[in-house]
């Protein structure tokens, strides 16, 4: 998020900076309190650091929460401006190279806007692998699985045994699929009016 040149004017009422516990690029978070603010919360980049402005009458705990919230929201931003086809395609490369021995080789990897029930799909006789727009700004670790699922059908066309010990040798399988099960499992849930 841009910096909000009408936040930064004047002095905070408390600000506080610490190290970023969830694996963010940035050094360091500092966090401003502004009694004018309301409800709303806002962070940007400034330099290595990020800065997220909060109402002064948050609690630490909340406090908390919106600055792990915030930071996957930049996180998600920055892989959605940083991760185009030609990147994912070297990302498929590399993949390839560290857990399949480089012998799944597409010929194609793209973003596609047409999947809205899958995740990702290969078709092994063309050699393309088309991943779902909706990974974009997922964690990297999750793009990566399902990178390397459809790689692994390059290789094994089935979900057969073979394919599902082909898929081991990336070790956060389970971990991507658990993350992937939630989110559908939240796609699910009802909406309730009001709610966050």
């Amino acid at each position: 998020m841009p910096a909000d040149p009408l936040h930064s004017a004047g002095k905070p009422q408390r600000s506080t900076t610490s190290q970023p516990t969830n694996g963010s690029r940035a050094s360091a978070i500092e966090v401003r309190r502004s009694a004018r603010r309301r409800r709303t919360v806002s962070a940007y980049r400034e330099g290595d650091r990020t800065v997220v402005l909060i109402p002064a009458r948050m609690s630490e705990a909340e406090e908390q929460r919106w600055v792990n919230v915030m930071l996957d929201k930049l996180a998600a931003q920055e892989s959605r401006r940083l991760l185009g086809d030609t990147e994912l395609a070297e990302r498929a490369r590399r993949l390839s190279d560290q857990y399949f021995g480089g012998r799944a080789r597409p010929v194609s990897v793209r973003w596609v806007t047409n999947q809205n029930t899958r995740w990702g799909s290969c078709t092994p006789s063309e050699g393309s692998i088309r991943l779902s727009h909706r990974l974009q700004g997922m964690p990297e670790y999750v793009v990566d699985y399902v990178l390397c699922h459809e790689l692994a059908h390059l290789l094994v066309p089935g979900h057969g045994p073979r394919f599902w010990r082909l898929l081991e040798e990336y070790p956060r399988t389970e971990r991507a699929r658990g993350y992937l099960e939630g989110v559908v499992a939240a796609e699910r849930l009802p909406h309730v009016p009001g709610g966050e």
